[in-house]
C-alpha cells in the first residue's frame, strides 16, 4: 500500500500489525491527562470542575479551522452541557488521542475482505504509537465517534449518580443545559459529579437520538481570546532566562565549508546546525541583525535546484508514464474530433501568516518544547532523535497555530530550537524571519499534465490523462519517518483527484510520471487535489466547448448516478446564475471537486479590464455530510476559496542556484480584504457521515476562475499563476 498523507506511518505499519498479532499490543494504558484540584475526570475526554465548568480534551491542532469548538460541541451535545460552561485543553500524547481518522480514506479504497482487518491493525498502530496528527480534513471524521461515546458515557455516569440520590431509575433521568433532570428535580453537574464512580461508566453508552447542540451555529471557543489579544500563539511563549534565536538555512543540497564570523557582535552567539546557522541574543531583532553579519561559504551541489526541474516535468510528458487506471478503450481520445491540452502549475510555498517558531528548554536530561505544531507525535520523535534522548524525556506543548496548511506537520523548527537551546545552555525561542520561512519551505510540487479526450452531446466519451509530478509522500516520510523511507514511486496516491473522477466516463486512462526533484516537498492544503482539480475541471470545460454544450448541463449529464454530486452542482448553478459570457469582459465559470469525504462546487465571476481582471463574486455549495457547526463550515469554505484564489492569481516559487527566488509577500502576494470576492456558501442538508471542510473548498476555485476567464475573453488559461507577481507590481 502506498504511504500517503492520510496514512503516513499507519498504512505502512498496518500490514505489519496483522502479522504481529494482538498479543504484542498493550491491553490497557492509563490515561495521562492532567486533573487539577477540584476537577473530576469522566473518562479520557471529559472532566468537570467544582464550578461546573466542562473541559474537553482536544487532540487536534487549532489552526483557525474551528476544530477546538467543533470537537467540544460534539462531546458537549451528548453530555447535555451548557455551551457557555464548556472549555477545552490540548490533549497530551496518549493512546486515546491518536487520530484514527487518518485511516478513513485509505480504508475506503481497500477491498471489503481486508478492510476490517486493516482497520483493526491500523487503529492498533495509531494507539500504540500515540499517533496524533492534524491533517487530511480528518478531525471531525476521526473524532466524532469517540467524542460522542465519551459524552454519552459521562451523561450516563451523572444520571446514575443523581438517580441514587433521588432514589429513582437512572434511565428516567436525562441531562440538559448543565443539569441532570428528573421530572421537577434538577441537579447541576458540579453538585452531582463528585458522586459519580468509575463503575457507572457503561460498556456501550447509548447515543442521543436527537441532537441538542449539533448543527447549531454556536460561538467558537477560540474567538473571544483571539479578538481581545489574550490568545497564546507560539511566539507568545515566555520562559525565565529565555533568549532569542534567528536562523538561516543552507541552500538546498549545498555543503557548508566555512563561516566568516568576524562581524559577529560579542553579545551574540553563533550556533551551527546540520543544515542551518543561527545566532542567539537577548532579543530577536538583535539576533537577526547579528546573523546578517555572519557569512557562510558553501560548496554547491552538482545540479542546484533551478528552472530545469519544471522543464523536466514537461519533458516527462513525452514518455508513456506508468498507467494507474485503465478502463475501456481510450483510443478514441486520440481519434477524430479529439482535443489535447497541456497544463502546468508551479511550486508553491505555504505562506502562513505565522512564520515557523518554537521555544525549547533543556534541563536535567529532559527537553520541553512549545510550538504551533500539527503533530505533537512527530515533533516528539524528531526532537528525541536529534538530541539522542528517549521519547519519554521530551514533552511537546502545542500552542494555537497561526496558519499551517500542512507546513506545521514538519519538525524542522522544533528540532532547530532544541539544538540551539542545548548549545546555548538557556531556554531559546526561535522565530524564522519571513525570508527564511518562504526560503526554507517544504513546497507543493510543480506539476505538468497532458490530457487528451473526446466528447459528444451526452458527455465525455474518452479520457487519457498523464500527470508528471514528484512523489510528495516519499519526501515527507523520508524527513519525518526515516525508518519507513523509500524511493519515490509512481501511483494513484501521488495524483489523487486525477484517477477517480465523479463523472461517468466509459473509456478512461490515467498515467503518472516522476521527474528529478531535489526540492523538499510537503503537503499543501488539499494536497494532490490542489493541482488535479485545476487540470481535470479545466479540461472538462474544454471538452464541453468541443461538444458545444453548456458547461453546467454537460457535467450534470455525467452525474446521473451521483445524486449527491448533482445536488451540489445544481445548487451552485442556481445561486450563481447562468455560466459563460455575461457582458463584455464579464464571464462565469464552474468547477466541481470531491475530496476528503466532501463535495464542493464553485461558480466564479471575473471582470476583465485593460489593467487586468478581478474576481468580485464566488458562489459555493458543499455537501459535507452531517454538519456540526454551519458557521464553521461556511468560514472554512470561504477560507479555502481565498487561499486557493491567492495561489491561482499570484502564487509561485521558482528556484535559482539552489534557492527560492520568491522569499516574502512582496514577490508572492496573498489576497487582501479589499480584493477578496463576495462569497455565498450553500450547505446541502445531509445525513451522510461527516466529511472534511478544511481543505475541500480550495481545489475548485482555480479552475472556476480559469473557466470564467475563457468565458470572458475566449482564451484558455492553462498555466498557473494566472497573474504574474511582476504584473501586479507594475
Amino acid at each position: 500500500m502506498a504511504v500517503t498523507r492520510r496514512a503516513l506511518l499507519v498504512t505502512a505499519a498496518a500490514g505489519t500489525g496483522l502479522a504481529i498479532g494482538w498479543a504484542v499490543w498493550p491491553r490497557t494504558r492509563a490515561t495521562n491527562w492532567a486533573v487539577a484540584e477540584g476537577e473530576t475526570p469522566l473518562g479520557a475526554f471529559l472532566k468537570i470542575g467544582v464550578d461546573g465548568r466542562v473541559i474537553v480534551a482536544v487532540p487536534q491542532a487549532e489552526m483557525g479551522q474551528g476544530v477546538w469548538s467543533a470537537l467540544a460541541q460534539i462531546a458537549a451535545d451528548e453530555l447535555g452541557a451548557d455551551w457557555n460552561a464548556v472549555g477545552v485543553e490540548p490533549a497530551p500524547l496518549g493512546p486515546d488521542y491518536g487520530n484514527r481518522g487518518m485511516l478513513i480514506d485509505t480504508l475506503g479504497g481497500m477491498p471489503a475482505v481486508v478492510r476490517g482487518a486493516a482497520g483493526w491493525a491500523g487503529g492498533k498502530v495509531i494507539e500504540y504509537f500515540d499517533f496524533q496528527i492534524t491533517g487530511g480534513s480528518t478531525s471531525v471524521r476521526g473524532f466524532e465517534a469517540p467524542l460522542r461515546a465519551a459524552g454519552a458515557s459521562a451523561r450516563e455516569m451523572l444520571c446514575r449518580a443523581a438517580a441514587r440520590r433521588w432514589g429513582v431509575d437512572w434511565q428516567d433521568c436525562d441531562t440538559q443545559g448543565g443539569f441532570v433532570v428528573h421530572k421537577a428535580n434538577r441537579l447541576a453537574f458540579a453538585d452531582v459529579v463528585k458522586d459519580a464512580v468509575a463503575e457507572d461508566a457503561p460498556a456501550s453508552p447509548t447515543l442521543r437520538s436527537a441532537p441538542q447542540l449539533a448543527g447549531k451555529p454556536l460561538l467558537r471557543l477560540d474567538i473571544p481570546s483571539k479578538t481581545d489579544g489574550s490568545a497564546r500563539f507560539g511566539a507568545d511563549v515566555r520562559l525565565p532566562g529565555m533568549m532569542y534565536a534567528a536562523i538561516r538555512h543552507d541552500p538546498i543540497g549545498a555543503v557548508r565549508t566555512g563561516i566568516d564570523r568576524k562581524a559577529l557582535p560579542a553579545t551574540a552567539r553563533l550556533v551551527e546546525g546540520p543544515d542551518f546557522i543561527a545566532v542567539v541574543a537577548d532579543g530577536w531583532y538583535a539576533a537577526r541583525t547579528a546573523l546578517d553579519g555572519v557569512t557562510p561559504a558553501y560548496k554547491p551541489t552538482a545540479r542546484p535546484a533551478g528552472p530545469w526541474i519544471e522543464a523536466g516535468l514537461k519533458a516527462a510528458l513525452a514518455t508513456p508514464g506508468d498507467v494507474v487506471q485503465d478502463v475501456g478503450d481510450v483510443a478514441a481520445a486520440s481519434g477524430q474530433g479529439a482535443i489535447t491540452a497541456d497544463y502546468s502549475l508551479p511550486f508553491l510555498a505555504h505562506a502562513a501568516l505565522e512564520p515557523m517558531t518554537a521555544t525549547a528548554r533543556i534541563d536535567g536530561g529532559k527537553c520541553e518544547v512549545w510550538a504551533p505544531t500539527q503533530s505533537a507525535t512527530l515533533s516528539n520523535w524528531a526532537v528525541a532523535r536529534a538530541l539522542g534522548f528517549e521519547d519519554s524525556a521530551v514533552t511537546i506543548y502545542p500552542t494555537l497555530v497561526g496558519g499551517a496548511f500542512g507546513r506545521k506537520i514538519e519538525t524542522d523548527a522544533v528540532v532547530a530550537a532544541a539544538l540551539i537551546a542545548r548549545a546555548a545552555g538557556r531556554p531559546v525561542q526561535l522565530i524564522y524571519a519571513r525570508e527564511d520561512d518562504f526560503g526554507h519551505d517544504m513546497w507543493r510540487p510543480a506539476v505538468a499534465a497532458r490530457l487528451k479526450g473526446a466528447a459528444g452531446p451526452q458527455g465525455v466519451t474518452a479520457w487519457d490523462g498523464h500527470v508528471a509530478v514528484p512523489d510528495v509522500a516519499a519526501s515527507v516520510v523520508a524527513r519525518n519517518l526515516p525508518r519507513l523511507a523509500g524511493d519515490p514511486k509512481t501511483g494513484a496516491a501521488a495524483i489523487e483527484g486525477s484517477v477517480h473522477l465523479p463523472y461517468a466516463i466509459p473509456n478512461f486512462r490515467a498515467a503518472h510520471s516522476l521527474a528529478d526533484c531535489p526540492v523538499p516537498l510537503g503537503f499543501w492544503r488539499s494536497v494532490g487535489n490542489s493541482f488535479s482539480g485545476f487540470v481535470t475541471e479545466c479540461f472538462i470545460d474544454e471538452l464541453a466547448g468541443a461538444a458545444n454544450a453548456d458547461p453546467g448541463r454537460f457535467r450534470l449529464g455525467m452525474l446521473q448516478d451521483r445524486p449527491r454530486h448533482a445536488a451540489v452542482l445544481r445548487a451552485v448553478l442556481k445561486a450563481g446564475g447562468p455560466l459563460g459570457r455575461q457582458a463584455p469582459g464579464i464571464g462565469r465559470g464552474v468547477a466541481l471537486v470531491e475530496c476528503f469525504g466532501s463535495i464542493v462546487a464553485e461558480v466564479a465571476e471575473v471582470v476583465v479590464t485593460p489593467e487586468g481582471f478581478s474576481v468580485p463574486r464566488v458562489w459555493a455549495a458543499i455537501d459535507c455530510g452531517r454538519t456540526i457547526n454551519p458557521d464553521t463550515v461556511r468560514a472554512q469554505v470561504e477560507s479555502g476559496i481565498c487561499y486557493g484564489l491567492s495561489a491561482a492569481l499570484t502564487g509561485r516559487t521558482s528556484f535559482a542556484d539552489g534557492m527560492a527566488v520568491e522569499r516574502n509577500f512582496d514577490s508572492q502576494p496573498v489576497l487582501t480584504l479589499a480584493d477578496a470576492p463576495r462569497i455565498e456558501v450553500i450547505i446541502i442538508a445531509s445525513d451522510a457521515a461527516p466529511g472534511g471542510v478544511g481543505e475541500p473548498g480550495t481545489p475548485p476555485i482555480a479552475p472556476a476562475v480559469a473557466n470564467a476567464l475563457f468565458a470572458a475573453t475566449g482564451r484558455r488559461h492553462r498555466d498557473l499563476p494566472l497573474v504574474r507577481p511582476q504584473a501586479l507590481a507594475a
